[in-house]
């Protein structure tokens, strides 16, 4: 029971923190919590089907074999991002950050209504990688082939991204951003550059995170990315406004909270683990309202 509750929390808890991560990108480097992240994962979910002569295709480019699908999906999930910080956020870079709040809630309210007149509001069932469903004996647990995947997957991505952080030139711009971007900028580090580069990051974690749903569930929701949204930005201020660590850890932290709830919780109070889930955040908060892994003594960055 402690190994099969140890795998569900690290793959809840992986998929949380590549959200988070999306969200704590764009803070870092621009203030900005950008609430139509959760809509770019629903657009990367629904660029798995096409249109069609009839109201949606089965199936689209997941007839694409995998070594192929997976850089497509990230590649639009990045150019997703990047069209909306050239269309949409950097015009507005020096209005006031309530303008660029109210922009990124209009973007992603434009980016759902136009998957609703494309594809209607009924979800589509996707057949992603139908054989991963298939358990692994592991100690005793029978643990999802899935599981492992999304598992080995996250660990690469966080290995690949705090090695890009730390030792190529974009990630040290990245970082100097997020400490002090005006110091940065008189330092010689080019805005449109690093804001750019957290955009597509950001647009490619949320392609991410659509393949694992889409993999896990077998359906594609026009209002999907809305709940993962709620769970990236709630792991994102727990973890302290602005701290790529913190929100990684955050995630994984309500991945495994989620999951003991799941665990403990009696067979009728299950349907509300959410409720307690929330509720242990709210308590968390209380105590420490600038963030589990921000400095005792540190100030929100809003």
């Amino acid at each position: 029971m402690s190994l099969q509750l140890l795998f569900d929390a690290l793959s809840l808890g992986g998929i949380y923190a590549i959200a988070a991560l999306g969200i704590a990108l764009i803070f870092g480097v621009m203030q900005l919590v950008n609430f139509a992240h959760g809509q770019f994962i629903a657009c990367a979910v629904f660029a798995l089907i096409l249109p069609s002569s009839q109201a949606v295709a089965e199936l689209g480019l997941g007839r694409l074999p995998t070594p192929l699908l997976i850089p497509v999906i990230l590649g639009f999930g990045a150019a997703l991002a990047l069209l909306a910080e050239a269309a949409v956020f950097r015009p507005l870079r020096n209005a006031a950050p309530v303008a660029l709040m109210v922009a990124s809630f209009a973007l992603g309210v434009a980016l759902q209504n136009l998957l609703l007149v494309i594809y209607g509001s009924r979800p589509k069932a996707v057949s992603l990688w139908a054989g991963l469903g298939h358990p692994v004996q592991i100690g005793g647990a029978q643990v999802p082939l899935l599981q492992l995947l999304v598992i080995g997957a996250v660990a690469l991505i966080l290995a690949g991204l705090a090695l890009m952080l730390k030792h190529s030139r974009i990630g040290l711009e990245m970082r100097a951003a997020a400490q002090d971007f005006g110091m940065a900028r008189l330092l010689g580090v080019r805005a449109n550059r690093v804001i750019s580069g957290a955009f597509a990051l950001s647009g490619a974690l949320a392609a991410v995170v659509a393949l694992v749903m889409v993999a896990q569930t077998g359906v594609a929701d026009v209002r999907m990315g809305g709940q993962i949204m709620l769970i990236a930005f709630i792991a994102t201020v727990l973890g302290g406004m602005g701290s790529l660590a913190g929100a990684v850890a955050a995630g994984f932290a309500i991945g495994a909270a989620s999951a003991l709830l799941q665990m403990a919780l009696p067979a009728e109070a299950r349907p509300f683990r959410d409720a307690f889930l929330y509720g242990l955040v709210i308590l968390v908060l209380l105590f420490r309202p600038q963030g589990l892994f921000a400095p005792a003594g540190a100030k929100p960055r809003v």
